[in-house]
């Protein structure tokens, strides 16, 4: 079992230093991986549904919760860090022009010597969308459509696409990703977000909880696709007994994700780079759960 901290851009820890110290602290305690979280703005307001929360509101509200852009926080720590990977969880990448996004994930693997995962979801905040000036409606068609491509501008020595969203022809993104790739990660609690882990996810990251239908559904649609569902792996929260994880790891799971802050709605359970080091001991016991 894999040991990951979320959501890291978060909290106390969008002070630069304590960002750092949590860093280093997770990697000396054995943690694989820092999750971060994006909203670019959060718009006054909105009346679409949140869909973690019984109100439909995100949690500490729109104007007082300081969020800073995910991949360049995660390029800041990287430089503090050797060894812990820095993932997304999630980029809303329906929101980025995806050539663009390309090039930033593939520096930032390549300057951190292969450790970005590429947590990806489609979005819920429409208002959002608006103030972006991007169209809210396919946004799922172009989720698929951008990862396509992103992974062509990844691994082609001649990058070409052609679809109904992105097309280019020769256009060489250098640096490439330290692998020709770099894992993608599908986050989402539902049917749509499960098939499409199924479909062409490396990795599938319900938020909450580790719902077994929707991963008989990943299953399910990765073998409909000609795909090994044993490649694609499980990420779910850390639940609350520590002695839950031998099930959860029958159940596929293979990393478990550690809150830091209470921004994304759920209590945390650790709260300062000591509490991340306390850690060490239950990191050892189940690393090979």
């Amino acid at each position: 079992m894999k040991f990951g901290l979320r959501y890291c851009n978060t909290g106390r820890f969008v002070d630069p230093s304590q960002a750092v110290e949590l860093a280093q602290a997770g990697e000396a305690a054995g943690f694989e991986s820092l999750w971060t979280i994006e909203h670019t703005v959060i718009p006054a307001g909105y009346e679409s549904q949140y869909p973690y929360s019984e109100d439909g509101k995100i949690a500490g509200g729109n104007d007082t919760v300081a969020l800073p852009d995910p991949l360049i926080w995660m390029a800041f720590v990287a430089s503090a860090t050797t060894k812990i990977k820095l993932a997304s969880g999630i980029i809303i990448v329906p929101q980025h022009n995806p050539v663009v996004l390309a090039k930033q994930v593939g520096t930032l693997d390549q300057l951190s010597n292969g450790r970005v995962l590429l947590g990806i979801g489609v979005g819920w905040l429409k208002e959002e969308f608006d103030a972006l000036g991007v169209p809210f409606a396919a946004r799922g068609r172009r989720t698929d459509e951008y990862v396509a491509a992103m992974r062509e501008l990844w691994a082609a020595d001649a990058p070409t696409f052609d679809g109904e969203f992105v097309s280019f022809n020769e256009a060489y993104c250098r640096p490439q990703p330290v692998n020709g790739r770099v894992p993608i990660i599908v986050g989402g609690d539902s049917k749509f977000a499960a098939r499409r882990a199924g479909r062409l996810g490396d990795g599938y990251f319900p938020a909450r909880g580790a719902p077994t239908e929707l991963f008989d559904v990943v299953r399910e649609t990765a073998i409909a696709n000609g795909r090994d569902p044993g490649a694609i792996e499980f990420t779910v929260a850390m639940p609350d007994d520590v002695n839950e994880l031998p099930r959860l790891a029958a159940l596929g799971v293979t990393r478990v994700l550690v809150p830091v802050s209470s921004t994304a709605g759920i209590p945390a359970k650790i709260k300062t780079p000591e509490e991340a080091l306390a850690w060490r001991d239950t990191i050892d016991r189940f690393r090979t759960t």
